[in-house]
């Protein structure tokens, strides 16, 4: 029996290559190991090809790991658990639910009844993946035990008292070793595991300490209460911190070195019911590669970046919500025109990264009266080329800002808007003139940030795209998603890059701006010069796969279709599907009035009506004044259908759901409504039954309209009281005859 789990040989062998068999079975003889994990590493076959061969033969129920009782571990020794490499999910008073890889383990299945005293009930899994959640299962609760062996454990955590009362500790009981010893440990693991942030909360009879891991938080251990006090103190003794004062927030940083390698760290203290939260920003500055480069960018969207970083002068700026990665864009964008020749002046709050030489970072001190406003008046004495402010916060520290990049003088900064043509309504909310602001911005860049899939475990997508960015993918040759390895802590994901919209100034935006135009004019002038949206630069890289649809959609909104229209010649060049229905789209306008509608086809949806009254169609007259609601969640449709319904004298209505659509009801009291079925929220078969159970509105006539065209779904519908039934696609004209033919009946009546 050279395999460790020679069972599994009569399962497989007839699906391994002889060739294959045999050298495994050689090499197993050398050194005793597993067929199983021979199998997965020679890449021979996948842990659900050999769990399925399995149960397909044994009939044996595959395990759900998504559902483990972590509570179970308290039952189960660890020992037993790692020994027979079993996983326990679920505990009742007579049973206790496994998870084993080997389920003819006579002598596991007895240690567990034996430990627990239950009947054993054994579900398959893999060896890989039970070693991976024991590891979760088990992992914190040893390294906080361990490192707490020494601390006295304080109250019975049984006991209810006030919780007031237990939020502070001394000096003395955060300076005891265990305490150390796990702030150390919780540092370190922090910063190999790659976290951005370390949260240490409060909760109800602990502590938890959650890493935020590639902008999602992951939980990691519980602390008892006794000790998760002293921890939160010992943290703030490192960082400058007053342990005295625990009713404000407060700010400090501390340095670290671990491993010789030498880490920031920025600290914030929030208080909260059960005492104080802790946020600890790591800044390792050794895992940060400040480049252009390293931010993710396509080859395009790089030269873009480098090309506004030519101007001599001018305010540039980078936009987006905390954590999107801001900070490092601007020092990369440094670090490209950084030279002995160039003298380059920071003022930042804090100062996350030290630059170098030839760069001078000022630290705000507010306390000092050093402020951003106060900073850069200061900085403009010493003849900068280059001025680099952390944030414009207010409306001073933007006049001084947007004064030196009109006197001869390149400015970066950060603003927090949700995209780029929006910096310029938040720049004249803090009191800019709109005609220096014209003069003055080079360029904005949004950006978010998105986690990029791990190269070892993603896999291709087989289950289809969510319906709403069906039409974003009809090309896309292969689409990957997350699965999960040891390799990403079976998050499927690891590492972040960036996905910008790079607005850059001509002469048209130059003047909508200076002439006070509203967002979605200089936005449909900034797309026509080549701007693509947030949504359309992370669909690039997930056609590119490099992330999943999954987390396009977590990190960006879908565009409104047909807002602003397309990126011109530089969205057809990179093959981005347009988010305009048609090729036309609005010319430049050349003075702040209202654009004319833009013309749209959707064919493949319905057809506009003709100039001149249909066959069918209502007379003007007849539909004057008569008040319609359209109930349906995609604006593109809704918009097309209230214009062509305007255009007959109806008076138009509007709901994006359910709920809106009742509120809607009662607001407006319309004479008929047309329903889509398909709804977020409340459906349409809810609303109708709402409708039609109210006195005041069962006899509201209603069109449903819908893309379910089956037999059984147009019974469904009429059961519930609707008038009429209308399947999508559809032509205008029938929409209108509908609504006729249905008043017409309701008058008769």
């Amino acid at each position: 029996m050279p395999f460790l789990d020679e069972w599994l040989v009569p399962t497989l062998e007839s699906t391994v290559p002889e060739a294959a068999m045999a050298a495994m079975r050689k090499a197993a003889e050398e050194a005793p190991t597993a067929l199983w994990e021979q199998l997965v590493q020679r890449r021979l076959m996948t842990d659900d090809e050999i769990l399925n061969a399995i149960a397909a033969r044994f009939r044996f129920p595959l395990a759900d790991l998504t559902t483990m009782d972590i509570k179970v571990r308290e039952s189960v020794p660890e020992g037993v658990a790692r020994k027979h490499n079993v996983l326990p999910l679920r505990i009742t008073d007579s049973t206790l639910d496994a998870a084993t890889a080997n389920p003819f383990d006579i002598d596991a299945e007895k240690m567990l009844a034996f430990a627990t005293g239950r009947e054993v009930r054994l579900f398959l899994s893999s060896p890989g993946r039970i070693r991976d959640r024991l590891d979760e299962m088990y992992r914190g609760e040893n390294l906080v035990s361990k490192l707490l062996g020494g601390l006295d454990s304080g109250a019975d955590v049984q006991q209810i008292e006030d919780i007031q009362d237990d939020l502070g500790t001394s000096a003395d009981e955060a300076s005891q070793k265990p305490i150390i010893r796990l702030v150390d440990m919780m540092l370190a693991d922090g910063v190999t595991s790659r976290a951005s942030d370390i949260h240490v909360e409060p909760i109800d009879g602990g502590v938890t300490v959650r890493y935020r891991i590639d902008g999602v938080l992951r939980q990691v251990m519980t602390v008892p209460r006794a000790a998760g006090i002293p921890l939160i103190s010992r943290i703030k003794i490192m960082s400058g911190l007053d342990i005295a004062d625990r009713l404000r927030p407060q700010d400090g940083r501390a340095r670290i070195a671990i491993n010789e390698n030498k880490v920031d760290l920025r600290v914030s203290t929030l208080p909260s019911t059960y005492g104080e939260k802790v946020v600890i920003r790591i800044l390792n500055q050794k895992a940060t590669v400040l480049s252009l480069e390293s931010l993710g960018l396509f080859p395009d969207e790089q030269v873009q970046v480098e090309r506004l970083l030519g101007f001599k002068e001018g305010i540039i700026l980078v936009t987006g919500p905390t954590g999107s990665g801001k900070t490092t864009t601007l020092y990369s964008a440094i670090r490209l025109i950084q030279n002995e020749g160039v003298n380059i002046v920071t003022v930042e709050d804090p100062v996350e990264f030290r630059l170098g030489k030839h760069i001078v970072q000022v630290q705000i001190n507010e306390k000092a009266g050093l402020n951003f406003s106060t900073a850069l008046r200061s900085i403009l004495r010493q003849d900068p080329d280059v001025v680099l402010v952390g944030e414009i916060r207010d409306g001073e520290t933007a006049q001084i800002a947007i004064q030196a990049s009109l006197t001869g003088h390149l400015v970066l900064s950060t603003l927090h808007t949700n995209d780029a043509p929006n910096s310029v309504t938040r720049l004249v909310d803090m009191g800019m003139q709109a005609y220096k602001i014209g003069a003055a911005l080079r360029g904005v860049i949004a950006q978010r940030l998105m986690r990029r899939l791990c190269l070892s475990c993603r896999v291709v997508q087989k289950e289809p795209v969510p319906e709403r960015v069906v039409p974003y993918f009809t090309r896309a040759k292969t689409l990957y998603q997350a699965k999960g390895c040891p390799d990403c802590a079976m998050t499927g994901y690891r590492g972040r890059f960036s996905i910008v919209e790079i607005l850059t100034m001509n002469p048209d935006i130059e003047r909508l701006i200076g002439q006070g135009s509203t967002v979605d004019l200089i936005a449909t002038a900034a797309r026509q010069n080549g701007m693509l949206s947030l949504f359309e630069s992370g669909l690039r890289h997930v056609l590119a796969g490099d992330s999943s649809v999954d987390e396009l959609l977590r990190v960006t909104d879908i565009p409104m279709e047909g807002r602003y229209g397309p990126a011109g010649a530089r969205q057809a060049a990179l093959g981005i599907p347009s988010l305009y229905p048609t090729g036309v789209f609005p010319a430049v306008p050349q003075a702040p009035v209202a654009p004319a509608a833009p013309a749209v086809d959707l064919a493949t949806a319905f057809e506009l009506i003709e100039e001149s009254p249909a066959e069918g169609a209502p007379a003007e007259d007849e539909s004057r004044g008569v008040s319609v609601l359209l109930v349906d969640d995609e604006d593109q449709l809704r918009r097309v259908m209230k214009d062509l319904l305007e255009r007959d004298g109806y008076l138009v209505h509007e709901a994006r759901d359910g709920v809106q659509a009742l509120d809607q009801v009662d607001r407006v009291a319309p004479d008929i409504i047309v329903l889509d079925l398909n709804l977020p929220g409340l459906d349409g078969y809810e609303v109708l039954t709402k409708l039609r159970s109210r006195p005041s509105t069962q006899d509201i006539p209603v069109i449903v309209l819908t893309a379910k065209g089956d037999e059984d779904n147009e019974v469904r519908v009429f059961e519930l009281g609707a008038d009429d039934f209308l399947t999508k696609p559809f032509r205008a004209r029938a929409l209108s005859a509908r609504l006729d033919a249905v008043l017409s009946r309701r008058r008769a009546t």
